[in-house]
């Protein structure tokens, strides 16, 4: 069997990013194509969440944990984009280190000749709008790349924010929708009055300024094992020294950060820089608009029965996710939810990520998980299904 072809695409782009708006940008995207001879492309699209790069997230090349792969390998013609502000694309406002959260600079204490001074954009960086405008982008070059009519959509994490919201407002670019471990706010942020989609305030956003008066935040990697650890719960629910493993990846996939933070033995240890945004429009109001999730574009819903990132306090506000009330949100009758036994939300690096890929691989070809089509489920540790409706 031929490898899949791997081939990087930065794709030109003119930037809707108020920091840099109207200038020219780059999205990242790395095609792994499997497509088998005499057979028609089917481009799939993979994308990141809130602070994860791209293709350290879908494309770790350690053992079998690259879902990128593994979908190549079943024919598919895979594509991993990076958003600006992560991973290989374009980070405006990102290269100088006094636009991190004023809180965070202790962690940029060693750095050369310090930091010091005001933050240089004091406003939040990224939206909801732009990032549906880079989707967008990516899903019409995809299209005319391989000739495909309709695109399958994966997302991890926050990327539901995005791909959920394009996915109704462009169903004819759409195939179908799997999320993984999906941020859903019941009560999120409304549109503006009298729109479906419009931003609720004038964009960038600076106040409060412990909150939106910065572009960007930090991650450090004993921050990154921490909230890891937090939840996991299992034996062996994480092969020993994956938090080496995947914190190199984020490294390879942000030059810069890699020179920040903390020194440890004599050099930095790496942050990973995580942008500031300002998201709306992705609550219990508009994902019934249309009846277009569920019918027009499949869903499917995975997540990890240890996961507390995705499911949290009703009394939180927008802090609030529940992917249950994602799922009973969803207007048509062709979803499916599974919650998986011993996973967390950093279920792509542990040991049920295969039984994801092999869910993935299912849904792709057929709509369908062990032939079904609609519903919610328990997966065990022995790969049994149990009905939870």
């Amino acid at each position: 069997m031929a490898a899949p072809v791997l081939k990087d695409h930065p794709i030109p782009w003119t930037s809707t990013i108020p920091a840099n708006k109207d200038k020219p940008a780059t999205l990242f995207v790395r095609e792994r194509n499997g497509t088998k001879p005499n057979k028609p492309r089917e481009p799939v699209l993979m994308l990141h969440g809130r602070s994860v790069p791209a293709l350290a997230g879908f494309d770790l090349q350690y053992g079998k944990y690259s879902w990128a792969d593994f979908l190549a390998d079943a024919g598919y013609d895979v594509f991993v984009m990076d958003l600006q502000g992560s991973g290989r694309s374009t980070r405006p406002e990102m290269e100088d280190p006094r636009n991190v959260n004023p809180a965070q600079r202790p962690l940029l204490a060693d750095h050369p000749g310090g930091v010091s001074g005001p933050v240089q954009y004091p406003f939040q960086l990224d939206n909801s709008q732009s990032n549906w405008d880079e989707v967008h982008k990516v899903v019409t070059y995809i299209k005319n790349l391989t000739g495909a009519s309709k695109v399958d959509l994966i997302g991890w994490s926050a990327a539901a924010q995005q791909l959920g919201p394009y996915a109704i407002q462009h169903k004819e670019n759409v195939k179908s929708l799997l999320l993984l471990a999906p941020i859903f706010p019941p009560n999120g942020r409304q549109s503006k009055p009298g729109t479906r989609w419009d931003a609720p305030v004038p964009l960038p956003q600076s106040e409060p300024a412990s909150v939106f008066g910065f572009p960007m935040t930090l991650t450090s990697k004993t921050g990154f094992a921490t909230a890891w650890d937090r939840d996991v719960k299992c034996h062996k629910q994480r092969e020993e020294g994956m938090v080496e493993v995947v914190w190199k990846a984020i490294m390879e996939n942000d030059t810069t950060g890699a020179t920040w933070g903390p020194d440890v033995a004599g050099k930095p240890s790496g942050v990973m820089r995580v942008k500031n945004q300002y998201w709306w429009g992705w609550n219990s109001t508009t994902v019934p608009l249309d009846g277009i999730l569920g019918s027009d574009v499949p869903v499917l819903i995975i997540y990890g029965d240890l996961d507390t990132t995705v499911n949290t306090p009703a009394n939180l506000g927008l802090l609030h996710f529940s992917v249950p009330a994602l799922y009973d949100a969803i207007p048509g009758a062709h979803k499916l939810m599974f919650r998986v036994a011993c996973a967390c939300h950093q279920i792509p690096w542990e040991r049920q990520a295969m039984a994801v890929h092999r869910m993935s691989r299912q849904w792709l070809k057929d709509g369908t998980v062990e032939g079904l089509t609609k519903g919610s489920y328990f997966l065990d540790e022995d790969g049994v299904l149990t009905p939870m409706d």
